[in-house]
């Protein structure tokens, strides 16, 4: 758990445009939205937004995980539509900067892919997981965060058990 006082204390030291100061914001965030406090992480989430785009700007890696997460938190929050659209957008530009195989590339599309799901889009979700988890698979291997993560996935939405998923054990 990162105390509190990370978030000050890195504004304080090299300043809130400093890409230094983004993790610990997204950490403190992510813990709010872990413990329920959405609103709070929502709006921390949307101010280390804005403070990736302008000091790193919109085409940077770590601009494009603060997006993923600031989807999450409205995911969290049922803003559905508001995660779907950040998470389209980032998922065009993680291809086209970072390419289809990054594994950031990958955690946005099962989270794109979760996100559609949530929304009743199921055939999309389904789609778009089977083909996250074939480049996972082919990319980071079998036993990756987001292959695994791809898997557990495509066993939620479609109601079959994991090893259905599973190619390589």
């Amino acid at each position: 758990m990162i105390p509190i006082l990370a978030v000050p204390h890195f504004e304080w030291m090299p300043g809130n445009d400093h890409p230094n100061t983004f993790s610990p914001q997204d950490k403190l965030a992510m813990s709010y939205l872990a413990a329920g406090r959405t609103a709070r992480a929502i709006r921390l989430l949307e101010r280390t937004l804005a403070d990736c785009e302008r000091a790193l700007g919109t085409d940077h890696p770590y601009t494009f995980r603060s997006r993923n997460n600031l989807a999450m938190g409205y995911r969290a929050a049922h803003r559905t539509a508001e995660a779907i659209r950040l998470l389209e957008r980032t998922l065009a530009d993680c291809e086209r900067v970072l390419r289809a195989a990054h594994p950031d590339t990958l955690a946005v599309r099962n989270n794109l892919a979760m996100s559609y799901w949530a929304a009743g889009r199921t055939v999309e979700a389904i789609l778009l997981l089977e083909r996250s988890l074939a480049d996972c698979e082919r990319v980071v291997g079998a036993h990756h965060p987001n292959t695994k993560a791809a898997r557990k996935y495509l066993a939620a939405v479609t109601g079959e058990p994991e090893s259905h998923w599973r190619r390589d054990t």
